[in-house]
């Protein structure tokens, strides 16, 4: 079973969010000639690289509730400019929404076992993903999902 990681995604409202950061970053790097690769750098290195890179995705926590997911490609360590050692997560560009899960606020990254993730969206089976995510937000906090 595949070992992952979850974040707080700061700064995004929705999942709509993180997809349009996403692109315009690597609008930039295109526009740069940079490789076009969606990096996420974070302060520390996890010591469980082997497992995360074995089918492992980056959860992230939206206004409370895990919402989506990218898959991880590679971990670099890599120093700033500023002579910090950091951590630089490869994420395939795509993000998948998942079944919204409540979660509470913490600082930096914590693994997330395989076994505690959860089901993409599209894969529930109840036609949730058609709906808006502000919809799904709302129902969700009425307890109708």
């Amino acid at each position: 079973m595949a070992l992952h990681l979850i974040k707080l995604c700061v700064g995004a409202d929705s999942i709509q969010d993180l997809k349009e950061w996403i692109a315009e970053r690597l609008a930039e790097k295109k526009r740069k000639r940079q490789p076009l690769e969606h990096v996420h750098t974070t302060r520390m290195v996890p010591k469980r690289g082997e497992e995360l890179l074995a089918g492992g995705s980056l959860y992230w926590v939206i206004r409370g509730e895990i919402s989506c997911r990218q898959r991880l490609l590679d971990i670099r360590e890599t120093t700033g400019k500023d002579g910090v050692r950091r951590c630089q997560l490869v994420l395939e560009p795509k993000v998948v929404p998942v079944v919204p899960r409540p979660r509470g606020p913490f600082q930096g990254w914590r693994y997330l076992p395989g076994d505690e993730v959860p089901a993409d969206l599209g894969r529930s089976g109840k036609g949730l993903a058609k709906l808006p995510e502000n919809m799904r937000r709302e129902l969700r906090e009425l307890g109708l999902l």
